[in-house]
């Protein structure tokens, strides 16, 4: 009995103590308003209020100055007064010479596409003779750099006089324009190669051709395609000028033809519309840069 009371004492006397279990609360799931949209709206609109805010009030600046009594040049609003067919309906079709400036500018843009393919193909070939050969760095170098300071329209009267036509004469105005940065550009990432790409090349015992193509062109990518985007813009710069002297239905007789009616305001529109379309050029030439080098091109 003595035993059993003296286990019951130290039994009451033993602490009892409690085991708990912990249960995490589940976190509130984010809605995708919260996760995309909203992040979205705001890079969107970090992207584009600042321009427009910019382009607001230069619209605004010019609308006050050219307010003025002896303004030489139009005012937004009197652009808008005189040219607001050219603004709403940019492919309209009244006549063989009276059409929208959206067709002028596709007309351009073909001669452009030409003109530009031919230079980037045979650009791409003579930058990488020039960066693969010593000799023909040496035979040809100088006389690239010494053509491609020869203005657009210095080449027009030659062109005219070899092509007797406007159109390939305007072609060939825009290839010898963009060829030179191609080439300039295609050449220096062939000399960037790293010489260990050129040792592998050379155990695994690779052929010209397939060495152009494993090698050359993805290792100097970001070279030719910094070379294609000047040579895009020169070969938009280079259309419209010879547009102005060649004749046809391009935006560049377009500007040349208002000109000489005294439609300022026509100008003007076509002006914005060639800037927005080289814009365009530009950033299509850099999307493509951007895949093919995989990130490794600037935008």
């Amino acid at each position: 009995m003595t035993i059993a009371l003296q286990k019951s004492a130290d039994a009451a006397a033993t602490p009892v103590t409690a085991s708990a279990t912990i249960v995490p609360l589940s976190q509130p799931r984010a809605s995708n308003v919260q996760t995309k949209l909203i992040p979205a709206a705001k890079e969107w609109a970090a992207t584009l209020i600042p321009p427009i805010i910019t382009v607001g009030a230069l619209l605004l600046l010019w609308q006050i100055l050219c307010m003025k009594p002896g303004a030489t040049l139009p005012s937004p609003s009197r652009i808008w007064t005189d040219a607001k067919d050219l603004i709403v309906d940019p492919f309209f079709v009244a006549g063989p010479q009276d059409i929208g400036l959206g067709w002028r500018i596709l007309t351009s843009l073909q001669r452009v596409a030409v003109g530009f393919g031919l230079a980037s193909i045979v650009g791409v070939l003579l930058g990488a003779l020039v960066g693969q050969s010593v000799w023909a760095m040496r035979g040809l170098d100088p006389i690239f750099q010494v053509l491609r300071t020869v203005p657009p329209l210095a080449w027009l009267p030659i062109a005219l006089a070899a092509f007797r036509d406007s159109r390939p004469s305007a072609i060939f105005v825009i290839f010898i324009t963009s060829i030179w940065p191609i080439i300039i550009n295609t050449a220096v990432g062939i000399r960037n190669i790293p010489q260990d790409y050129r040792n592998v090349a050379s155990v695994v015992q690779l052929n010209q051709l397939e060495f152009f193509w494993k090698i050359m062109i993805p290792s100097a990518a970001p070279y030719i395609f910094t070379g294609l985007r000047i040579g895009v813009g020169l070969s938009w710069l280079a259309i419209v000028a010879a547009e102005m002297l060649t004749g046809g239905v391009g935006i560049g007789f377009f500007i040349w033809d208002a000109w000489n009616s005294s439609r300022l305001s026509d100008i003007i529109i076509a002006l914005i519309y060639i800037g927005i379309v080289g814009f365009v050029l530009d950033r299509m030439v850099a999307f493509i840069a951007n895949i093919a080098t995989r990130g490794t091109q600037a935008a």
